[in-house]
C-alpha cells in the first residue's frame, strides 16, 4: 500500500523511540498514537478491541516495560506488557492482514560471547526484563503475523529518563561519578531507531518490493562500556552545554550490585540490516553528537 493510505497504530507513544516516532511516521499516513493511558498493554481486552476499532495497515509496538530492576519484584507485570502483550498484537495483526513492529533487546543474550552477537545466535537472558522481552518475541513467532523484530540497545533521547540525561544531572549536583566499566554495548539514539523503522516500513510497503520480514539487529555501530559513554556525554556537554565535568572512576559491575543482572557484552552485529536494507548506521559518536546538537537547540 502506498504512503499516505497506510494507517498506522503507535503504542507507547510518550515514551522516547514513541516520541520521535510520532514525527517520522506521521507523513506515512494517518497515525493513531497511543500512549498508556489510552492503551493498557496489561489487559488482553482493551488491547484487541483498539486494534479492531482501528483497523490499521501497520501496528508498531514502542511500548514496553522497561524498568529493568524494578522488573524483578513485579515479573507477572513485566511479562502482561512485554511477553503477552506482543503476542496478542500479532494476533490481531494476523486477524486483519496488518504488518507488526516490535521492539526487542539485547538483554535477551547472557553477555558471555566474546564478539557481537547476530539473529542467529542463541539467546539466554540474565534477568526478568530479558526474559520477557524473549517472550514476547517468540508470542510474535508463534501468530504467525507478518512481522519486523528489531532488538536496539542502550537507547537515549535529548529528552526523558536514561542514562545521557541521568548523567548530566548528576554532572550538576556531585563532583565525582563512579561509572560501570565492564559492561560494553551500543548506545544508540532514539531518533535514530525511529529513523531506520521508517526506512524500513516504507521499503516494507512497497508494492514491488520484497518486504523482508524477520528478525534484525539495530543498533547504533562501534561499542563501548559505560564510564566511557559517561565520558563522551561530559565532554560534550563541556562544549555544548557549558556543564563542568565531575570526576569520574571507573568501576566494576559488582562495586555496583543491582536487582538485575546484565550481560557484560551487549553488542549486536547489524549486518543482517545493512545488506538486507542497505541501511548505513552511525556510529554512537555520531548519534551523540546528533542528540546533544537537539538538546542545545532547545
Amino acid at each position: 500500500m502506498p504512503a499516505g493510505k497506510l494507517r498506522i497504530l503507535l503504542t507507547g507513544s510518550n515514551g522516547q523511540v514513541g516520541r520521535a516516532l510520532q514525527q517520522m511516521l506521521s507523513p506515512l499516513g494517518q497515525l493513531i498514537a497511543l500512549n498508556r493511558n489510552a492503551l493498557d498493554l496489561a489487559d488482553r481486552d482493551c488491547i484487541c478491541k483498539t486494534v479492531r476499532e482501528h483497523q490499521p495497515n501497520i501496528i508498531v509496538n514502542a511500548a514496553a516495560y522497561t524498568a529493568v530492576d524494578r522488573a524483578e519484584s513485579e515479573p507477572d507485570l513485566a511479562m502482561a506488557v512485554n511477553g503477552v502483550a506482543p503476542g496478542i498484537l500479532a494476533e490481531e495483526a494476523r486477524r486483519i492482514n496488518a504488518v507488526l513492529l516490535h521492539y526487542s533487546t539485547d538483554y535477551v543474550f547472557d553477555g558471555v560471547k566474546a564478539t557481537a552477537y547476530t539473529e542467529a545466535d542463541t539467546p539466554n537472558p540474565l534477568n526478568v526484563y530479558g526474559r520477557t522481552k524473549l517472550a514476547g518475541e517468540e508470542a510474535i513467532r508463534a501468530a504467525g503475523a507478518v512481522h519486523y523484530i528489531l532488538r536496539t540497545s542502550w537507547v537515549y533521547a535529548a529528552e526523558g529518563a536514561n542514562f545521557l540525561n541521568t548523567i548530566l544531572r548528576l554532572a550538576r549536583e556531585r563532583p565525582e561519578l563512579r561509572i560501570v566499566n565492564d559492561q560494553t554495548g551500543s548506545p544508540t539514539w532514539a531518533q535514530a531507531i525511529a529513523e531506520i523503522t521508517t526506512k524500513i516500513l516504507i521499503e516494507g510497503t512497497r508494492p514491488d518490493a520484497d518486504p523482508h520480514h524477520g528478525l534484525y539487529h539495530m543498533t547504533a555501530t562501534g561499542a563501548v562500556t559505560w564510564f566511557g559513554f559517561a565520558q563522551a556525554i561530559l565532554a560534550e556537554a563541556e562544549e555544548k552545554l557549558g556543564i563542568t565535568a565531575p570526576r569520574l572512576i571507573p568501576i566494576k559491575t559488582a562495586d555496583y550490585p543491582l536487582p538485575a543482572r546484565r550481560p557484560a557484552n551487549s553488542r549486536l552485529d547489524t549486518t543482517r540490516l545493512t545488506d538486507t536494507f542497505g541501511i548505513q548506521l552511525a556510529s554512537w559518536q555520531e548519534m551523540l553528537t546528533q542528540c546533544m546538537e537537539a538538546k542545545r537547540s532547545r
